[in-house]
């Protein structure tokens, strides 16, 4: 089975780990991920804010691209891509001369024939149907699944059952063998974009996160966003001054947590790459009984 893939900057950068740990339960269940060739970035999260038509046709240009490649369905596993691709693939379906204007401006033809998966989409449609065969291992910790803004809204976009309080990462990890808890944080903002212009905001956002995380007992954070990766485990540092107290969960992506279930290794998740160690959520595996 064939699917397309849109990595983004971030799955080709700061988030190589995700793309790692999607490949590879991927090719575990029998998925072969197909690149959009010579995709570009998707304009987030400026372009929006700057210039409308832009903002709509980079992404565009990305999904003609899956067209003419034959690509029936993209999965998109940033947030942030998502929203952006999804936003335009809406805006120029619903008007004609949005359509006609962005057709120009990458000078191909645009149908919006590709369907587009979030992660949970993904995993949902072609890992679970096999994943109980290939589940070797219990993950055996509590996890705080955090969901961040871009997964959660806005609601008609990333088509979450429930988006006030979503479940979908909650059953992936029980699949998995872990137990999700219920807290108070898992759709706050961690800050996203002002990582680096307003890095004492993050801070102060993600502290929260982390904070509310540890007081009810998780043993790991598990994000599918590579901005709320990035804040809660790059921003350790900056989040033990702000908290005056030091918090050591790691922070996983749900890819590389499940993963694990599989009995791939850590380093082929892609687990070395985080700042924060990732030990003490590896440790807690066991054998799955049979």
């Amino acid at each position: 089975m064939k699917v397309g893939f849109y990595p983004g900057c971030s799955l080709e950068g700061s988030s190589k780990e995700y793309s790692k740990s999607l490949f590879a339960v991927s090719e575990k269940c029998g998925i072969t991920l197909e690149e959009i060739k010579d995709w570009s970035c998707c304009g987030a999260s400026a372009a929006h804010s700057l210039n409308h038509d832009l903002s709509i046709a980079l992404p565009a240009r990305t999904l003609a691209l899956a067209e003419k490649q034959g690509l029936s369905e993209i999965v998109i596993p940033c947030a942030a891509c998502y929203g952006r691709l999804a936003a335009s693939q809406q805006a120029i379906l619903n008007d004609k001369a949005i359509l006609e204007k962005t057709e120009k401006y990458i000078d191909m033809a645009f149908t919006g024939n590709v369907q587009l998966l979030t992660v949970f989409e993904f995993l949902q449609k072609y890992i679970f149907p096999v994943a109980d065969q290939y589940i070797v291992d219990k993950l055996n910790q509590k996890t705080a699944c955090y969901y961040g803004c871009l997964l959660a809204r806005p609601k008609d976009l990333t088509k979450l059952e429930r988006p006030e309080n979503p479940m979908e990462m909650e059953k992936v990890m029980e699949k998995a063998g872990a137990t999700p808890i219920d807290w108070a944080f898992k759709t706050e903002c961690c800050g996203a974009g002002f990582s680096m212009s307003r890095t004492d905001l993050v801070a102060k956002l993600s502290g929260r996160i982390l904070e509310d995380a540890a007081e009810r007992g998780a043993d790991s954070i598990i994000v599918a966003c590579p901005m709320c990766h990035s804040n809660l485990d790059l921003r350790r540092p900056e989040i033990k001054k702000q908290l005056k107290k030091d918090i050591n969960i790691p922070v996983l992506f749900i890819t590389q947590a499940l993963g694990l279930s599989m009995g791939i290794s850590a380093k082929e998740l892609g687990l070395d790459k985080h700042f924060v160690p990732t030990g003490k959520a590896v440790s807690c595996i066991v054998k799955k009984e049979a």
